[in-house]
C-alpha cells in the first residue's frame, strides 16, 4: 500500500517542453485517504537535483528516511497525475514536514485558500 510523503520511482515517458520525463524519483501527495482506497490514478511532484531555488520549489536533503542520496529539489510546478502501475520502486518519506510544505506550494500553485 502506498503512503502520502513516499519517494517513489516511476517511469514518466518521453517529456514534451520542460516537463519532466523518463525514469525519475517523485513525491506521492495523494491524500492518504485517497490512497487508503486504492485509487487508479495518484499524485506526483517530481524531484530533481538541479537546484534553482525557483519559490515553486522545496529543496529536500538527502536522510536515512527518505533514501536520498543527494539534496533534491521538488518541482511543485510539475505535479503529475500517473497511474500507479508506472511507480517502479519506493525508497523512503520525506515526512510530514517536508509533505506540509510541498501541499503548501500546491495551494498556492493552484490557487487554494
Amino acid at each position: 500500500m502506498l503512503t502520502s510523503g513516499e519517494i517513489v520511482e516511476l517511469e514518466l515517458g518521453t517529456p514534451e517542453g520542460r516537463e519532466a520525463g523518463f525514469r525519475h524519483p517523485a513525491v506521492l501527495v495523494t491524500a492518504q485517504r485517497i490512497l487508503d482506497a486504492e485509487p487508479s490514478v495518484v499524485h506526483v511532484v517530481p524531484l530533481t537535483t538541479t537546484i534553482r531555488r525557483f519559490d515553486s520549489e522545496i529543496t529536500i536533503e538527502p536522510d536515512e528516511v527518505n533514501g536520498l542520496e543527494t539534496t533534491s529539489s521538488a518541482q511543485c510546478q510539475h505535479i503529475r497525475a500517473i497511474s500507479p502501475a508506472r511507480i517502479n520502486n519506493v525508497r523512503g518519506n520525506v515526512g510530514t514536514v517536508n509533505l506540509a510544505q510541498l501541499r503548501e506550494n500546491l495551494a498556492i500553485i493552484l490557487d487554494l485558500p
